[in-house]
């Protein structure tokens, strides 16, 4: 990529840059902030992104040949780094969970005057020692540019949840027309009494544990699951092969495979349900604004990293909850990632579920009240200019 001069007229409001690595919450996050920076906050916005082929399932009106397109009013761009094109720095550059920029923008951004506001947007976390790392600077060694870290979190000295500002409004009208919903994603309403139940996970040994759970207990459940991991497991399970439209019946438990569906939807299935089982950061965000409970599975990390991850949201989310709902919410999580111990942790969390559906309605109004992170993003970022 060549260095081009900096023409303030052509730059956009923000870069974003986004390698997609082997799911699909790093393209979600950026894709939900882009357009929220878009739609929300009036600001023009162009998205790299490495892998468009997986983009294109979040976002199916996206051609994955393109280099270049827009969608909802976003550019969006291929980041081939050997054949980036010679474009001028936004005023606001964002380096996605340090998927480190190409050294040739690298160098255009440094040509700039003023030099763009670099962000390095880190991984969302309930840790104590994210609040002391917000914000932080780290100086280029050998270039005019400084690069600011921006930490998602939970508490007031970090940068927020990401969530748009009507989510709290949709949902609600969402669920005053229950069938409808269902009606929207080609699914019938849950037969009466019946538990329905979002499964989208790692996969593993630990799905055919949990839906044998389901089965000992008797009680009538429907489990819907997104395509993805975890899902030819289910489909196994109960019989079936993975292919479009699989669902089968094992006792009173129903599974049934769903398409992958971009993100509106998504977040349509998990209004609708009673309970999601999620996985990574996009989707266990938006598990919290869905205002049910829900079963978070972490993205594993060597030397069991991601559990310190895990116990730290725990303590913060189970805070408030009664002594049994905690210590039941608690278990089954840790049994649910270590993929042990499903059975009995079920059957407690099972027994917890008043107490824990109240107490996520309380957790996502608690969200609401806060600004989000891209309202905090904005407001950092102009104060660095």
């Amino acid at each position: 990529m060549n260095s081009p001069s900096c023409v303030s007229v052509d730059r956009p409001d923000w870069d974003i840059f986004c390698a997609v690595v082997d799911n699909y919450g790093d393209i979600g996050v950026c894709w939900r902030l882009a357009r929220q920076l878009s739609a929300e906050l009036g600001m023009s916005v162009r998205l790299w992104v490495d892998d468009l082929a997986s983009f294109a399932r979040l976002c199916p009106s996206l051609a994955p040949s393109l280099d270049a397109q827009s969608i909802e009013g976003i550019e969006v761009r291929r980041w081939d780094a050997a054949a980036l094109p010679a474009v001028t720095p936004a005023k606001q550059v964002i380096e996605a969970f340090a998927c480190n920029l190409p050294e040739g923008f690298v160098q255009a951004m440094a040509a700039c005057q003023p030099a763009p506001v670099w962000i390095n947007l880190e991984y969302l976390s309930a840790e104590d020692w994210v609040g002391g790392c917000h914000g932080l600077p780290s100086p280029h060694p050998s270039l005019p540019l400084r690069k600011h870290f921006f930490f998602p979190g939970f508490r007031d000295n970090t940068g927020g949840v990401l969530g748009e500002a009507d989510v709290s409004a949709r949902r609600e009208a969402q669920l005053a027309d229950p069938a409808a919903g269902w009606a929207a994603l080609g699914l019938t309403p849950p037969l009466a009494g019946e538990l329905t139940v979002s499964l989208f996970c790692y996969g593993g040994e630990r799905v055919d544990a949990w839906l044998d759970a389901l089965l000992a207990h008797g009680e009538p459940v429907h489990v819907l699951v997104p395509d993805g991991r975890g899902a030819a497991e289910a489909a196994h399970w109960c019989g079936q092969w993975l292919a479009p439209g699989w669902q089968g019946q094992r006792g009173a438990v129903r599974v049934q495979g769903l398409p992958f569906v971009e993100q509106r939807e998504y977040d349509r299935l998990l209004w609708l349900c009673d309970l999601n089982l999620v996985r990574g950061e996009d989707s266990f965000v938006r598990a919290q604004w869905a205002a049910r409970p829900f079963v978070w599975h972490i993205y594993p990390q060597d030397d069991c990293a991601h559990l310190d991850k895990l116990r730290a949201f725990l303590a913060l989310y189970a805070a408030e909850l009664p002594a049994a709902s905690a210590a039941a919410l608690t278990d089954f999580w840790l049994a649910w990632n270590h993929g042990v111990g499903i059975e009995p942790a079920w059957r407690a969390l099972l027994a917890e579920r008043a107490a824990l559906a109240e107490h996520a309605r309380r957790w996502a109004a608690q969200l609401a009240q806060r600004d989000t992170l891209a309202v905090n993003l904005a407001r950092f970022c102009e104060s660095l200019l």
